[in-house]
């Protein structure tokens, strides 16, 4: 059905996803792509307010718009949230006010029934998403067919939606850029707690996944082992909040916890309330280490070589993407099965940091 429209004549598009930081991050590649064929057109993005600071200022977007999710709604009632998103989606779809748009894509793998009733809601003129095999979809004027079974990083799944629109090169990498002001904050407590000429490495400490977690105590000795070895300085990442907190549980007794345990070593735990401030606490460090994550997607992002963990997830789907990086995942699919040194070679392999010989401290 594509083939008869003149997708040349596009001039908004509207990118729509709704999933997490990682899932977002691997959109980076679309949205890049769409600007250069592009160059002339108004391009926005709908996500939610979780994920807004990895779009928010971004150079290829003309706006981004963020609606909250039930879950992340904090001292407010569900009726408020909803209500809150039909405004937003109304305000999108003014066309007598300069808004409207010629195209919505909905930049996930597979179907999305959610992000396709938002595009209605917009309404869209024309709405480019995936369908399964041998299925159309109202609504869905520029189907492409999913295969769920293909073998593609995310970043590839989600770039194949732009080819109605005469875009099938490789995609780009991914590029992130911290917000400035968030930079400063973490480059003045940097001055304060981190000093010293070896390398910075982030330790990212959580996972969403029970099988993405690692042992607080293998990253306090990873940690010692890296600064005994190489002088490095060490900045400690969690996700905040309290484990107890249903909504938005964090890592914070244990990250308070490490940090103790860490007390004489030029280490930083720098508390990130927001998105922004975990981008600019990665883009400060010279290498991370963290499990398979929105974390590592970011570091991704912003360049930074990886010593990613594994667990129960697909690392041919999920890995950094286009950036030094290294895996290590065990047949167990547990990342609580990765020992510490297995971590340090793969650190070192990947900075390409002499080691000292065994024994010698």
């Amino acid at each position: 059905m594509h083939r008869s429209l003149d997708t040349e004549a596009f001039r908004s598009f509207l990118v729509i996803r709704r999933d997490n930081i990682g899932d977002l991050v691997c959109t980076l590649p679309l949205i890049a792509a769409l600007r250069r064929r592009y160059p002339a057109a108004r391009i926005e993005a709908l996500v939610n307010s979780y994920n807004r600071d990895v779009l928010e200022g971004h150079p290829d977007l003309d706006a981004v718009h963020a609606y909250s999710k039930g879950k992340h709604r904090e001292g407010e009632s569900l009726a408020a949230v909803y209500a809150r998103r039909l405004r937003l989606l109304w305000s999108l779809r003014r066309a007598d006010e300069g808004r409207g748009f010629d195209c919505a894509i909905l930049a996930a793998p597979g179907e999305q029934p959610r992000s396709l009733g938002y595009a209605r809601r917009v309404a869209a003129r024309h709405v480019l998403g995936y369908v399964s095999p041998g299925r159309t979809l109202r609504g869905i004027d520029l189907p492409v067919t999913y295969q769920p079974e293909a073998q593609a990083h995310e970043v590839e799944k989600v770039f194949a939606l732009l080819a109605p629109l005469g875009i099938s090169e490789e995609p780009p990498a991914a590029m992130l850029r911290p917000h400035a002001d968030a930079l400063a904050r973490v480059q003045t407590a940097l001055s304060d707690k981190a000093t010293g000429p070896g390398p910075l490495v982030a330790l990212h400490i959580s996972a969403r996944k029970p099988s993405q977690r690692w042992p607080v105590e293998r990253f306090e000795q990873v940690a010692r082992t890296l600064h005994e070895r190489h002088g490095a300085r060490l900045v400690l990442l969690w996700a905040p909040g309290d484990e107890a907190n249903r909504l938005h549980p964090g890592d914070d007794g244990k990250a308070a916890a490490l940090a103790g345990s860490l007390a004489g070593l030029p280490v930083l735990p720098y508390a990130t309330a927001q998105l922004a401030d975990l981008i600019a606490a990665l883009s400060a460090c010279d290498s991370v280490i963290c499990a398979d994550g929105g974390a590592m997607h970011l570091a991704a992002a912003l360049g930074k070589p990886i010593m990613a963990l594994f667990g129960d997830s697909d690392p041919a789907r999920w890995h950094p993407w286009k950036v030094n990086h290294r895996v290590l995942q065990m047949p167990s699919r547990e990342v609580r099965d990765i020992d510490t040194a297995a971590v340090l070679r793969a650190w070192e392999e990947l900075t390409a940091t002499p080691r000292q010989a065994p024994g010698s401290g």
